[in-house]
């Protein structure tokens, strides 16, 4: 078996993609954070002693986006080209979902997992005060288009 990530010697590399094509990238993660009942009372009223926990997680979790590269060792840096963050607020957690898109010689699929889980540990931070139980649980990509490998979807 031969690690794609190793040189001749073993040790971590960073793979070329140089000779890639760039196309037209999509990678889409979900999560979820597990909150109290009245986490999610504070949440649809907008009472949330911290401000803005829903818009905060937004910025975050496109921030996280933004930095990928510099957490994750071997990411590459890419342009990207948008970042859409979603939540909604469900009876028992928020919901989040990022799409995160490129013209690239790589896919996203990194950056979508990081959004989530910044706008998820965000959350985590706004309403540790009223639920300091809150749990970040099942993030996982969803779905990915374009280079080579063409589209997957969970």
């Amino acid at each position: 078996m031969e690690f794609t990530h190793l040189n001749d010697a073993g040790e971590a590399r960073m793979v070329d993609v140089s000779a890639k094509d760039v196309t037209a990238r999509v990678a889409v993660a979900t999560g979820r954070v597990l909150v109290s009942a009245e986490v999610v009372a504070a949440l649809r009223a907008g009472s949330v002693p911290k401000g803005d926990a829903l818009g905060t997680a937004r910025i975050a979790g496109i921030l996280g986006a933004k930095q990928t590269p510099n957490l994750i060792p071997l990411c590459h840096p890419i342009a990207i080209t948008g970042v859409d963050i979603d939540l909604a607020v469900a009876d028992e957690a928020v919901e989040i979902t990022a799409t995160v898109k490129t013209r690239d010689r790589t896919g996203v699929e990194m950056e979508a997992l990081t959004a989530v889980s910044v706008a998820a540990l965000a959350i985590v931070d706004m309403v540790k005060a009223i639920d300091p139980a809150a749990v970040i649980s099942d993030i996982k990509v969803e779905s990915k288009t374009g280079g080579k490998t063409g589209s997957w979807t969970r």
